[in-house]
């Protein structure tokens, strides 16, 4: 078992080589050749050595991963003695300073997030086999997903700080190439070049932060960089953990790096719950997790964070009562949700933020396959074009009704148990804790407030999308090159409704599985504020149902469908400044740079034409020349001796 989260590493690893390399290694024959979207041979063939190559490394993985976790017992949702780790050192790379360690452990949260990705993974490879069957570059979205997947477990196995900052650093590769699948739109482009750069922002300083722990404790091990916090100063784990906290903003979306995630809806729905649920958000919440000591010892950056997630997890929840795409709805609820698990954090409970993000990663990638499954019947990401799709799509109805339960925090459904245990963790830090009290108030005041606004958000998504009239168009009877949206009656194929009501099973149970403690004073002012956003949204959609209810924000709408211009303001303050002082540099090399080389030039040529008068080929010229030369000299001669 020592060996299992190196093998569980390397199977989606060579999965993507071989998904690569291996998948168009036979040429298509003459009868299932046909011509694809973007005018290439799609080869069904391909596709389908494609879909094993993904799916069955990354099953295998999930079934190491859950040997992993079953082993301690799921020691870290139990309140169980922690387990021994499980792993092994697989050689030193001696730099000349600090060595690093090449080695790959599972402990008890490590091992429960393992079990997160490779099922999340495991669901979204499954569903895009019928959800991408015939986009012509499936093969090479396949191979990038399983490599997303390898990177994303290298981060949670990792016993070396600098080995995780590997796979941190890949996962950011991997979500550009996939944000951008369908790049022939512009925009497809530029959200993945917008996700890129964020988050290579905030990678600056979290590889610093990196720097400054492990030069600290003498050792990037985690073992030995957790074991020596106290030993160092304040000074030094403010300053590590301040810089940590810029590359958990960028990578989980928190304010001010979370501009990219609504943008990043651009790349294929599966891949939107992929980065959502199990891989690119989450890993920012593993670090604070993770490091967690440190992080207690550093008093300063807890207020910060719960600032950060005080305005993250109300804004954006704001933002998404007033979008009208299903998928950016789900996105900015990601921000406001991941802004509760750093607010748990923030609060001094590691454990509340992590049992929230498992149960936040079934809910939400099924939400998102099920926005899939919706897009994918009528034709667009628009809520406007939607309506009375329960009897349509009823599998898809009932997931995403268990879905939006869980989000909204209502009993039975994971999000109740997890939602619960944040805000009782705030509530703790109210009455008493490492924050200080304006820090604890702010957080625990907008947490309440987000309860409400989740809760208008979500039944007002469920009742535009589900309920009504029917709103769809009839669409093309091709699809627009580049997209894999078009309207179909049927719910959709196996494939995908497979995951998708697998996913149902712990989105709506998986709330009992860790020790269940429920504070029923903070669990029912949390479901009274839900009942009351979901009921005055319902208030209004029953007046008018054909009209939007994020009207009730009367004046507020527009700010919040922009997301309060925070990309507008960074265009202006950063953008355009930017670009203005790239052109003056592009204007000063033509001019001054290029302008000297071609004025020498210019110049060489000007005093070479003078010599050319010289040599004209005119004899009389070179004689007449030599006289006066030979004329000079001798009156030199006479006049100077």
């Amino acid at each position: 078992m020592t060996t299992f989260p190196l093998i569980a590493v390397l199977l989606p690893f060579v999965a993507a080589a071989a998904g690569l390399l291996l998948s168009r290694a036979r040429r298509p024959s003459r009868r299932t050749a046909s011509i694809g979207q973007a005018g290439e041979p799609d080869d069904r063939g391909a596709h389908r050595r494609a879909a094993w190559f993904a799916v069955l490394p990354t099953a295998a993985s999930a079934v190491l991963a859950i040997a992993l976790a079953w082993a301690p017992g799921f020691a870290y949702l139990a309140d169980a003695a922690p387990g021994r780790p499980v792993g092994h050192t697989y050689g030193t790379i001696v730099t000349g300073g600090i060595p690093i360690s090449l080695t790959l452990q599972a402990d008890d949260l490590s091992a429960v997030l393992g079990v997160l990705v490779t099922l999340v993974a495991l669901a979204v490879q499954v569903y895009s086999v019928g959800y991408l069957h015939d986009d012509p570059r499936y093969p090479s979205y396949s191979a990038f997903v399983s490599l997303f997947t390898s990177a994303m477990l290298l981060v949670v196995y990792a016993g070396d700080l600098l080995v995780l900052y590997v796979g941190w650093e890949i996962m950011g590769l991997c979500s550009y190439l996939l944000i951008g699948h369908w790049w022939e739109e512009r925009a497809n482009s530029r959200a993945a070049v917008k996700a890129f750069l964020v988050t290579r922002l905030g990678d600056v300083g979290f590889l610093f932060g990196l720097f400054t722990l492990g030069v600290a404790a003498g050792s990037f091990r985690v073992s030995d960089v957790l074991s020596r916090v106290p030993e160092m100063s304040t000074a030094t784990l403010v300053t590590a953990t301040m810089l940590l906290l810029a590359g958990v903003a960028g990578k989980s979306a928190q304010v001010p790096l979370h501009t990219w995630l609504p943008d990043a809806m651009a790349g294929p729905t599966p891949i939107s719950a992929l980065i959502h649920a199990a891989t690119m958000v989450a890993a920012g919440i593993f670090i604070v997790a993770r490091l967690f000591p440190a992080f207690l010892a550093a008093r300063p950056t807890l207020d910060v964070l719960a600032v950060m997630a005080a305005l993250g997890m109300l804004g954006a929840a704001l933002a998404a009562l007033a979008q009208d795409d299903l998928k950016r709805v789900l996105a900015y609820s990601t921000i406001s949700q991941l802004a509760y698990m750093a607010g748990g954090l923030a609060a001094g409970s590691a454990k509340a933020a992590i049992f929230h993000l498992l149960t936040h990663g079934a809910f939400k990638a099924l939400l998102f396959l099920c926005a899939g499954v919706v897009i994918h019947h009528i034709g667009s990401n628009l809520m406007s074009r939607m309506g009375g799709l329960r009897r349509s799509l009823p599998v898809t109805f009932a997931a995403m009704t268990v879905g939006f339960a869980a989000l909204m925090g209502l009993p039975p459904a994971s999000g109740f148990f997890s939602k619960d245990a944040v805000l009782a963790a705030m509530d703790g830090a109210l009455a008493g804790g490492g924050l200080t009290d304006a820090a604890a108030l702010l957080l625990y005041g907008c947490a309440l407030a987000t309860v409400a606004v989740t809760g208008a958000y979500a039944t007002r998504a469920w009742l535009r999308t589900f309920f009504g009239e029917s709103r769809a168009v009839v669409a093309l009877p091709e699809p627009e090159p580049g997209t894999a949206h078009v309207i179909d009656v049927r719910e959709g194929p196996p494939t995908m409704l497979v995951p998708v009501a697998l996913l149902a099973v712990p989105a709506l149970l998986l709330g009992f599985a860790g020790s269940v403690h429920v504070d029923l004073g903070v669990a029912a002012v949390g479901v009274a504020l839900a009942v009351l956003g979901a009921g005055v949204v319902y208030a209004v959609w029953r007046s008018a149902p054909l009209a939007d209810p994020a009207r009730l924000l009367g004046p507020l709408r527009v700010p919040c469908e922009r997301a309060f211009y925070v990309d507008t303001v960074y265009a202006a303050v950063f953008a355009r400044p930017v670009l203005a002082m790239a052109r003056l540099v592009v204007r000063t090399d033509d001019v001054v740079v290029d302008g000297a080389v071609r004025g020498s030039g210019q110049a060489a040529r000007g005093l070479s034409g003078l010599l050319r008068l010289a040599q004209n080929g005119n004899v009389q010229l070179y004689v007449s020349g030599l006289l006066a030369g030979l004329l000079l000299i001798a009156v030199g001669a006479v006049m100077f001796t």
